[in-house]
């Protein structure tokens, strides 16, 4: 259905947290193997404020973000969260 989209799994290097992310690979191009940095924020605001339901796209030209830091942004919901135990969080 979505033929520029693939769905990536990965983990940190330690290997605590795993991950699930589809990625426009026309935009972000990625094989296995490769080393990504990734944020998971609230908000995309520099000083930590919040968005007041501004998109990445709503911010105005020059107007410094989080994603400027980025190669690639992911804007949007998590639809799945697992927490782990004392020992795996």
């Amino acid at each position: 259905k979505y033929d520029r989209v693939a769905r990536l799994s990965a983990h940190t290097e330690n290997g605590d947290t795993s991950l699930t992310l589809d990625v426009n690979t026309e935009l972000f191009p990625c094989t296995i193997g490769d080393r990504l940095q990734i944020l998971l924020a609230s908000t995309l605001s520099l000083d930590g404020s919040k968005d007041d339901g501004k998109g990445w796209r709503d911010i105005g030209r020059g107007e410094a973000s989080v994603a400027d830091e980025y190669d690639y942004v992911c804007h949007g919901k998590i639809y799945r969260f697992e927490e782990g135990d004392d020992e795996n969080m």
